[in-house]
């Protein structure tokens, strides 16, 4: 052990009569650290396989990698130390700086794989991936952050002096950058709002917009329209706008008037018990809900009948199947009754003109 320590000081000193060999002691320490390192990442991964925790796989494989390049640039800034004050005149004490931002990065790598990690195994089981996501940005922004303010320290830099330029400058950026604060607070309102999350389908009656929302970002998010183009909306757009969510309806409305001849005024009350009957019965209508089946209104050339009711499903094509189904059982109950669909017709009535008018109208033409 008073060996080893011996040798590390002479290595730190730099000059050394030895320095060679201490470099290649140094590296095949590395590659032997290196290899044993890989060996117990590699069982680690095995064991937290066969657990049901998430974190302690996240944390596996988080820190296997960043630790690798660890193992190997330490050395390495020791290394090029060793040459540098060995072969030439110059000081290398600025590879002592080197190290501790080596130390920095890989706590920073280590981090945000760590973050990465946990987001992705918690999306798969989750309900509200939104939200997931959400955390995860903001852990990044203040891993980014401490982590740029541990460079600067070690670069010398006073955060107080940063700090206090940060406050001034903060105010200049932010008058300049109105427009990227906005859309900032519009994902932040987005977020603890949640008027809609990811895989939402979206529309507002306000502006052009509808489809299914893909990403929701910091500044923009992005909506698949259904004719799969990407749209790319601001987010302090949501903050001035009426969003629809299609997606959180708990029923789809059938809303459809039927038309009948007017020479069949006495069958529309059969009709209308028939019709109702069959959506009591229908088993994909929800008879919690209102049910209107009633003569409405004369039309221009037909007897209107009201049917105002909703189905249990809100998927888009399953609903469509419905509706044609009921819209072609009411066309059964119609010629059920005997009855017919009307059509838009137009009757012109002429009146028979008197025998003198006739006279006079044949004497003019010459007959």
């Amino acid at each position: 052990m008073t060996h080893f320590y011996h040798w590390w000081h002479a290595l730190q000193q730099g000059v050394s009569q030895n320095w060679i060999t201490n470099i290649g002691v140094l590296l095949l320490f590395s590659a032997v650290l290196w290899a044993a390192w890989l060996l117990l990442t590699r069982h680690l991964l095995q064991v937290t396989q066969k657990t049901r925790l998430m974190w302690d796989d996240a944390l596996v494989q988080a820190v296997r990698r960043p630790i690798s390049w660890l193992i190997w640039l330490w050395p390495a800034a020791f290394s090029l130390g060793v040459v540098i004050e060995n072969t030439s005149t110059h000081s290398a004490a600025f590879l002592a700086v080197l190290r501790h931002l080596f130390l920095v990065w890989t706590v920073i790598w280590i981090l945000l794989r760590l973050i990465s990690n946990a987001e992705a195994a918690i999306s798969r089981t989750a309900k509200d991936v939104t939200t997931i996501t959400a955390v995860s940005k903001v852990l990044r922004l203040i891993v980014f952050v401490i982590g740029g303010l541990a460079v600067m320290q070690n670069l010398g830099l006073s955060l107080s002096g940063v700090l206090t330029f940060g406050g001034v400058g903060g105010l200049i950026v932010g008058m300049a950058a109105k427009d990227l604060l906005a859309n900032f607070f519009g994902a932040v309102m987005i977020y603890f709002d949640r008027p809609f999350q990811l895989g939402d389908w979206i529309r507002s009656p306000d502006r052009n917009i509808e489809g299914t929302v893909e990403q929701i970002g910091f500044r923009v998010t992005m909506i698949r329209t259904f004719d799969k183009r990407p749209l790319y909306v601001p987010n302090s757009v949501f903050s001035s706008i009426v969003v629809e969510n299609a997606s959180r309806m708990t029923n789809r409305r059938i809303k459809q008037t039927v038309g009948l001849r007017y020479q069949d005024a006495e069958k529309v009350e059969g009709v209308v018990k028939d019709i109702k009957a069959m959506l009591t019965l229908h088993d994909d209508i929800d008879t919690t809900q209102t049910m209107i089946v009633s003569f409405d209104n004369y039309g221009p050339s037909s007897l209107n009948i009201l049917v105002y009711t909703f189905t249990k499903t809100v998927g888009w094509v399953e609903y469509k199947e419905v509706q044609q189904d009921v819209m072609l059982k009411i066309v059964e109950i119609v010629k059920e009754h005997g009855a017919d669909f009307a059509f838009p017709t137009t009757t012109l009535q002429f009146d028979t003109p008197e025998p003198a008018v006739v006279d006079t109208v044949k004497s003019v033409v010459g007959e």
